[in-house]
C-alpha cells in the first residue's frame, strides 16, 4: 500500500518525486518558506542545505547571476541587503550621483566615524540615501526575487554629531541641533530622531517595491531583519522596532538572535555572567510579542557559529543549542533562518577545543567542522520545517505572566547620564521569574491597545526605570486591563533622571513630575501613593517603591522578587507553580531546558522513547531527567503514528517516501561533504539496505530492537540518493 509522507511533516515525512532529469526533487511544502539562509555568493554544493529559501546577500556585483544560480537548484530566492551599512562605497565616494556623501557617516562626538568594517560606515540616512537603496533593490526585483529583506536599521547612540544629522534635526524639530550628550532631554530627542530616520528610509524602499509590484503585476514582499529591542538597548543602538509593523508594505521581520547577542552578560542576584539561554529566551520573546496579534510574519534566526571567529567549536555548539531551544519555546513562530552564513560552519576553520578532536587541544590551531556537528545541524534544520504543529503543551511554572517593555528602552542609553548598563531594570524583573520555571513574556508596551493583546495575561510587571511610556493612550489601555481583573506589579523609585525630559506627561498642559503619576491617576490612585496592594475594579495594583536594578544588584533579590511573585499570584487567584525546567511539546517534538534548582521547584522527567536530535547518531533515549544546563530537542516516538514504516529524523532532506509491507524507500539529499544520518521506524530488522550510487561498504546500519528503529549512515550528495530498505 502506497504511503506518502512529508519529511518532518505532520507525522513522518516525505514528498512526491520530480522525475525530470537533472531537476532537483521538490518538496511541495517549500512554498511555505519555513526555513531560509543568507549568503553572498553563487550556488555552492557544499552549502546546499536544502532550506526552502536562499537569500542572496547584497546589491553590488552580479545580482542577477547569483539569483539565477540558486533558482536553478530549486530554491525560492529572496534578496537581503544592509540598510544601515553595506558595500556602498560608490555612494559615499561620489561614483553613484557625482556627489560624495561622507557627511552621512554616523560620527562620534570626537569626530570618529563609526564603521561596520574598513571603509564601511554606518549610515545617517538622508532622502538621497533612500533613493540609492531603491536603485540597488531594483536589480534584484528585475532578477525575479520573491522578497526583499532590508537588514539591521541601526543608529548608534554614540553618534549624532555628523552634518547630515544636524540638518535632519533642524528639519524635524525646527530648531538648531543640540549635542546628544548635552542633557538627558537632548539624548532622548536625538534617539527619537534616529528612530524616525530609519523608519523613513525603510518606507522609501517599501513604497518603491509597492509601486514596482503595481507596474509589473508582482507580489514581492518586504521584511526587516533586526536584532531584538533588548539587545539594541543593551548595545546602545536605536532602531525603529515596534513602529515597523505600522509601515505600509512591511510584511514582517527576521528576529536576529544568536550567540553573539545572547551571550551578552547580565546580572542576576548580584552576579554578572553570560546566560545565553536565558537572554536568548527573552530576546526571542520580545520579538515574538512585537508581531503577536499584528498578522506579520516572524522568522527566528539561529547561528551555529557567530561573528567572533576566535571561540572554539565546542563553544559555538553549546551556545547554538541554547539559542535554538530558546527560539523553539515560542510556539507561535514556525519560520526560521536556520543559518545566516552557511559558509562559516560548513567551510570555515575555527579553534577546536580539547574535547572536539582527539589531540586538538591547541586553541591556536583551527579545524573544519566535525562530521557529527554538521549532521546535528542538518538534522535540526530539517526538524525546523515541521514546527507548525496543531497541538502544543507546556510543562512549566505559572503561565500568563509578562514584563512590559517599550522601544524607549533604546532612548536612555547615552550620556550625560544613562540607564544601568546591564539592563537590570528589565532583567531584574524577568530573570527571577524564569528561574522559577515561569515562561514570562516581554510584552511590547506599544501594542497593548490592540484588541485582546493582553487577554492571555494574568500578571504584568512594569517599571519606568530605563524606559518611558511613549503615549498617554497606553495608560488608558493598561488601566482598562487592570479593572478587568489583571494584576499589575509596578516597581519604581521615581529617581530616573529621564523622568524630567520634555515629553507628553509634562507638556501641553500636563504637569506630572513622572509618567507614573499619570498612570496612577488613570488607575484611581494618588500620585504620592505609599507602597502597598490596591484593588482597582476587578483587578489589583501591587506597588513597590524600589529600583529593579538596585534590587537585582544584591543576592537578597532572590527572596524579594519571589515574595513579590507570590503576592501577585495570590492577587490574581492563579496557582503558584515553580519548576526547575521548561518543557514544551510541539506535536511529537519536545523542547526542554533545565534551570537552576529553585526553592520548591519541581524536577523535570520524561518517560518513553525519544530520539535525540542534538546527537548526530540520533540515539533513542529513555527515562530522561531534565536538570540544570540541559538543552534538549527530542522526538517522542510515543506521539507518532508508527503503524507503518516511516522516517523519524535525518540529517538530510528526505522526499518521495513510499512504504508497503515489503519495503520502505525514499530519496535523501544534503550538502556535499556531509553525512546523511537517518533513523527510520520499521517493525522488524531489515533484510537488506540498498543505496543507489553508493557502495555497500559505505553504508552503515544498526537495528535497535527495543525501539524498533533502524539507524542508517551514508554520504550526502546535493542531487541525492535513492534508499530502499527491504523488510
Amino acid at each position: 500500500m502506497k504511503l506518502m509522507l512529508f519529511f518532518l511533516g505532520a507525522l513522518c515525512m516525505g514528498a512526491a518525486a520530480n522525475t525530470q532529469e537533472n531537476k532537483p526533487m521538490q518538496d511541495p511544502n517549500q512554498k511555505l518558506e519555513r526555513t531560509s539562509f543568507q549568503y553572498g555568493g553563487s550556488y555552492d554544493p557544499m552549502l546546499d542545505i536544502k532550506a526552502d529559501v536562499a537569500m542572496v546577500y547584497g546589491i553590488s556585483g552580479d545580482v542577477a547571476g547569483r539569483v539565477k544560480s540558486w533558482k536553478d537548484k530549486g530554491y525560492i530566492v529572496h534578496l537581503m541587503t544592509g540598510v544601515a551599512w553595506g558595500e556602498y562605497q560608490d555612494y559615499f565616494e561620489g561614483r553613484w550621483d557625482g556627489k560624495t556623501h561622507v557627511e552621512e557617516s554616523q560620527t562620534r562626538s570626537n569626530g570618529e566615524i563609526i564603521g561596520h568594517g574598513v571603509g564601511i560606515p554606518y549610515v545617517s540616512p538622508s532622502i538621497t540615501y533612500g533613493k540609492y537603496l531603491c536603485v540597488g533593490v531594483k536589480k534584484a526585483l528585475d532578477a525575479g526575487v520573491e522578497a526583499i529583506h532590508l537588514e539591521e536599521p541601526e543608529f548608534w547612540v554614540a553618534s549624532g554629531y555628523e552634518a547630515n544629522f544636524k540638518r535632519e534635526w533642524k528639519d524635524y524639530y525646527g530648531d538648531d541641533w543640540i549635542a546628544p550628550d548635552a542633557s538627558p532631554d537632548a539624548q532622548y530627542r536625538a534617539s527619537k530622531l534616529k528612530y524616525f530616520l530609519y523608519r523613513r528610509a525603510l518606507q522609501q524602499v517599501f513604497d518603491f517595491v509597492i509601486e514596482y509590484n503595481k507596474q509589473n503585476g508582482r507580489t514581492v514582499r518586504c521584511y526587516v531583519p533586526t536584532h531584538s529591542l533588548l539587545n539594541y538597548a543593551h548595545w546602545g543602538i536605536v532602531s525603529p522596532e515596534q513602529s515597523l509593523v505600522m509601515l505600509k508594505g512591511c510584511d514582517g521581520y527576521i528576529g536576529q538572535v544568536w550567540t553573539g547577542t545572547a551571550r551578552t552578560p547580565t546580572i542576576y542576584a548580584g552576579e554578572l555572567k553570560e546566560r545565553t539561554f536565558e537572554t536568548g529566551f527573552f530576546e526571542y520573546g520580545v520579538l515574538h510579542n512585537l508581531v503577536r496579534s499584528t498578522g506579520r510574519r516572524m522568522y527566528f534566526l539561529n547561528d551555529p557559529v557567530e561573528d567572533n571567529p576566535n571561540h572554539t567549536w565546542e563553544d559555538y555548539r553549546t551556545n547554538w543549542e541554547c539559542t535554538t531551544i530558546a527560539s523553539l519555546l515560542w510556539p507561535d513562530i514556525w519560520h526560521f533562518e536556520v543559518v545566516p552564513w552557511p559558509d562559516r560552519p560548513f567551510k570555515a576553520h575555527f579553534p577546536a577545543g580539547k574535547d572536539w578532536f582527539p589531540g586538538a587541544a591547541d586553541k591556536d590551531n583551527r579545524y573544519p567542522i566535525s562530521s557529527a556537528y554538521a549532521s546535528e545541524l542538518l538534522t535540526v534544520f530539517e526538524a525546523m520545517k515541521d514546527m507548525k504543529q496543531p497541538k502544543v503543551e507546556w510543562d512549566c511554572g505559572t503561565q500568563g505572566v509578562g514584563v512590559l517593555v517599550s522601544d524607549t528602552l533604546m532612548f536612555q542609553r547615552g550620556g550625560p547620564v544613562h540607564s544601568e548598563g546591564n539592563m537590570s531594570s528589565f532583567y531584574g524583573l524577568a530573570l527571577p521569574l524564569l528561574y522559577q520555571g515561569v515562561p514570562a513574556q516581554p510584552v511590547q508596551y506599544e501594542n497593548i491597545p490592540i484588541k485582546d493583546y493582553l487577554k492571555s495575561f494574568h500578571i504584568l510587571y512594569l517599571t519606568y526605570e530605563g524606559m518611558k511610556p511613549p503615549a498617554p493612550i497606553l495608560h488608558d489601555s493598561l488601566a482598562q486591563w487592570v479593572r478587568g481583573g489583571g494584576v499589575l506589579v509596578f516597581t519604581d523609585d521615581d529617581k530616573d533622571p529621564y523622568n524630567a525630559v520634555k515629553e507628553w506627561w509634562n507638556s501641553d498642559g500636563r504637569t506630572y513630575t513622572t509618567p507614573r503619576e499619570h498612570l496612577f491617576e488613570k488607575l484611581g490612585l494618588k500620585a504620592d501613593e505609599v507602597e502597598g496592594t490596591y484593588l482597582v475594579g476587578k483587578g489589583t495594583v501591587i506597588y513597590r517603591k524600589i529600583s529593579p536594578a538596585e534590587v537585582n544588584a544584591n543576592a537578597d533579590s532572590i527572596t524579594t522578587m519571589r515574595e513579590l511573585f507570590q503576592d501577585a499570584c495570590k492577587a490574581a487567584s492563579v496557582p503558584l507553580r515553580q519548576t526547575n525546567y521548561l518543557i514544551l511539546r510541539r506535536g511529537p517534538y519536545v523542547v526542554a531546558a533545565g534551570l537552576p534548582v529553585s526553592q520548591g521547584g519541581k524536577t523535570g522527567k520524561l518517560t518513553g522513547h525519544y530520539v535525540n536530535l542534538f546527537d548526530a547518531g540520533l540515539p533513542v533515549l529513555k527515562d530522561i531527567n531534565i536538570v540544570d544546563g540541559n538543552r534538549m530537542l527530542l522526538k517522542d516516538l510515543g506521539r507518532m503514528d508508527l503503524s507503518k514504516p516511516c522516517v523519524v529524523a535525518a540529517s538530510a532532506q528526505v522526499l518521495g517516501v513510499k512504504s508497503d509491507s515489503h519495503s520502505l524507500s525514499f530519496h535523501a539529499a544534503g550538502p556535499l561533504g556531509t553525512m546523511a544520518r537517518i533513523r527510520v521506524s520499521i517493525k522488524s530488522a531489515p533484510q537488506k539496505v540498498a543505496v543507489e550510487g553508493v557502495p555497500a561498504d559505505a553504508v552503515k546500519s544498526q537495528w535497535d530492537s527495543d525501539s524498533k528503529t533502524l539507524y542508517l549512515e551514508l554520504p550526502n550528495a546535493p542531487e541525492g540518493h535513492d534508499v530502499t530498505i527491504s523488510l
